[in-house]
């Protein structure tokens, strides 16, 4: 019997699903039953139907909200694939697409990549090698003539560098105000994360260092969280502890509706951009980046603004 995949969420709530990232690990055992089932029963030309496994296979509360999850992420990955290719050139790996939506089971970014493959409501984006299950080529056109996809990617993907960084207000965690006039005349680096997002942990610790290494240089790191925005139940108390934990020694504010769409509707987290001291984008980053990419490019923009430094 043919099956189909429904997709109960809209592009409209993406954002939403990280909410099941901020509320705690995943159910192992749960989620290693529910891909191994997709493992077996997911085939070429086959296609799924959510309600079929609600109401035949998994029946539990705990096993729903795994499928929620998973589910829910479909939309998500051709937005990441997309925006990661465009801003850096590079195709992600399946390891980089289970960073980015928290995918512990071995091999599940591959099974939810060959459910999308297969999904009427996702355009055929990508080409993959039969034996690895790896992502060989992404066509960006494709997402961005999709009416589901392309407004969203429509500002990333025709490129932020060179373009004025918008103007923003927002409230610190302190409660006090913050907004880009506090940042005329500074070199500074916007990084919009949430607190239980995977990728944001790894990236952090090269944050401080470059806030450290670079703070007497007309620079700062400013982090913008997302947690309120995305309606997550992190508490006031365990995001500071986060940012206790993680050595934040640079600004701390929450997003808000403006700025997440005057910033081209960030979907994807961590997302980052490198604004100069006359307030123009010079870099634009999509998940994580290495300390040493980062670190360079502060560097040259930092050069580059010294008094006699060509441009």
């Amino acid at each position: 019997m043919t099956k189909r995949i429904v997709v109960l969420l809209s592009i409209s709530v993406l954002a939403g699903l990280c909410a099941g990232w901020a509320q705690g690990k995943p159910d192992l055992a749960i989620e290693g039953k529910i891909v191994q089932y997709l493992k077996e029963h997911v085939k070429p030309e086959e296609r799924l139907i959510v309600t079929d496994l609600y109401n035949n296979v998994f029946k539990t509360p705990e096993e729903r909200k795994v499928l929620d999850r998973l589910f829910n992420t479909f939309f998500k990955i051709p937005i990441f694939v997309a925006q990661y290719k465009a801003s850096t050139n590079q195709i992600p790996t399946l390891a980089d697409i289970a960073r980015q939506f928290s995918l512990p089971v071995e091999g599940e970014a591959s099974v939810l990549l060959s459910i999308i493959e297969d999904d009427p409501r996702v355009p055929r984006f990508i080409t993959r090698d039969l034996k690895t299950g790896e992502i060989t080529e992404v066509n960006i056109e494709a997402v961005k003539k999709d009416r589901r996809f392309g407004q969203v990617l429509e500002r990333t993907l025709t490129g932020w560098p060179g373009k004025d960084a918008p103007a923003f207000t927002l409230q610190s965690l302190d409660g006090k105000p913050f907004s880009s006039e506090d940042l005329r005349g500074k070199n500074y680096l916007l990084y919009f994360w949430f607190s239980g997002c995977p990728p944001c942990v790894r990236i952090s610790p090269h944050l401080v260092e470059l806030q450290r290494k670079f703070e007497n240089r007309s620079f700062t790191v400013v982090a913008v969280n997302a947690d309120r925005f995305l309606e997550l139940e992190t508490t006031d108390e365990q995001r500071a502890a986060y940012v206790k934990k993680a050595g934040f020694n640079f600004p701390v504010a929450y997003l808000n509706k403006k700025m997440q769409e005057d910033y081209g509707n960030v979907n994807v987290y961590p997302t980052l951009f490198l604004v100069d001291s006359k307030g123009v984008i010079q870099k634009y980053y999509v998940s994580y980046q290495a300390q040493n990419i980062l670190m360079e490019d502060v560097a040259a923009l930092l050069k580059t603004e010294q008094p006699g430094a060509q441009k």
